[in-house]
């Protein structure tokens, strides 16, 4: 399958990637033959994947970095690079390809010490590839520091390195750094778009892929983890109680207190899968036995792993109420969809009882000054006030209406 074919809903942007790629190939191919390097081309050496959550911009930069390294012999003879089948491909795919850099994290911000890093590899020749790529899913989250750091690589690249970064929207990132690179914009994939992948590549059965994909709007990841996780289905179903539950002061905050609740399972669940794991790893490559003491030496390794576990789980229980707070938003939309006698689609058909409810017995600009609450929510939790203050306090204005 090739790997434009995991781009949901993207074809403009399909499209001028796989432009790209064939003209990569060609630069790449003319200088192994000595050869002039054709002028004209659609490559370049910087790019910037903007999109909503969920629209695929880490996969669509992971397809082109992996369209770069493709060496099937069919792009010879006029195909497309990025056949999804190759070496290049496959290992560019997985994550084990060694000219190709996938860099995400799970902390509140990227470094400059991790930036450093990147830009020292950036400088490398490939290995054994056709191009260096250095795939950034979240440049978003870079200090300014880091962000200074990397504008001098953007800046004077090498000569075949390629530096794919991602982003929600063009605000995200530094002007210096955005205006050197070709921007992409991604869009929010149709939901029957997300439904069908679910369906063919996740063997998902038709009508729950077309539920999930329909509660979430578009978004991949959380319509994937909605059809296979029944957890995240029960907790999801939970928060989309709270609009129930704000009759009175005690209500509002027995509910926000079993949100945060909530977002912590959540967070302790996803911590609990990978935390164990890594420490596992950690201590077998520290050369601990089985059961047994850690070797001298090692505390101060094994302390900084516990404080990036500690770090990251901190950034998943807010990553994990802002999801919440996603669903919650969602649920208002559709109960203005139903006031404002609009045709669009519902993304909780399933609540359409409360909906009507909650509809008939309030105005649109209620429901507006609603929305507006948990967005203000939202904002203060990314100011960092105390999850459970912004979560009571967004749950009284519910009550207020």
């Amino acid at each position: 399958m090739p790997v434009w074919d995991d781009l949901v809903g993207q074809e403009r942007v399909g499209t001028q990637l796989a432009a790209a790629a064939r003209d990569a190939d060609a630069q790449v191919t003319a200088q192994a033959a000595g050869e002039a390097v054709p002028e004209a081309s659609k490559m370049t050496h910087a790019w910037l994947f903007t999109g909503p959550p969920g629209s695929g911009r880490s996969t669509a930069a992971r397809a082109f970095a992996a369209a770069l390294q493709c060496v099937s012999p069919d792009r010879a003879l006029g195909g497309v690079p990025g056949c999804g089948f190759c070496d290049g491909c496959h290992t560019s795919l997985i994550g084990t390809h060694a000219d190709v850099e996938i860099v995400r994290t799970d902390m509140l911000s990227i470094g400059v010490k991790e930036t450093r890093e990147l830009v020292r590899r950036a400088q490398l020749s490939p290995a054994t590839g056709r191009w260096q790529v250095i795939v950034l899913e979240d440049a978003d989250r870079l200090t300014e520091g880091a962000g200074n750091v990397l504008l001098k690589a953007v800046e004077e690249p090498a000569p075949r390195t390629v530096w794919l970064l991602c982003a929600p929207s063009l605000e995200d990132v530094l002007p210096t750094i955005r205006s050197r690179c070709r921007h992409l914009t991604l869009r929010t994939p149709p939901v029957d778009a997300v439904a069908d992948i679910l369906i063919r590549r996740d063997g998902i059965e038709p009508e729950v892929a077309a539920a999930a994909a329909r509660a979430t709007q578009g978004h991949i990841g959380r319509a994937r983890r909605l059809a296979t996780d029944e957890r995240a289905r029960a907790r999801r179903a939970a928060v989309l109680k709270l609009p129930l539950r704000v009759d009175d002061i005690g209500g509002c905050l027995k509910a926000a207190q079993e949100l945060i609740d909530a977002a912590s399972e959540d967070a302790k669940q996803v911590a609990e899968e990978i935390d164990t794991k890594e420490t596992e790893e950690l201590k077998a490559a520290l050369g601990a036995a089985q059961g047994g003491r850690m070797p001298r030496g090692t505390a101060g390794v094994m302390k900084d792993l516990e404080d990036k576990q500690k770090r990251r789980r901190t950034r998943t229980q807010r990553d994990s109420l802002d999801l919440a707070l996603v669903d919650l938003t969602a649920f208002y939309r559709d109960v203005l969809a139903l006031q404002l006698g609009s045709s669009v689609a519902l993304a909780n058909t399933e609540m359409r009882d409360a909906l009507d409810r909650i509809a008939r017995g309030t105005s649109p600009e209620t429901t507006l000054r609603r929305i507006e609450s948990i967005a203000a929510c939202r904002t203060a939790l990314d100011r960092n006030v105390a999850p459970l203050l912004a979560v009571e306090a967004m749950a009284v204005s519910l009550r207020r209406g």
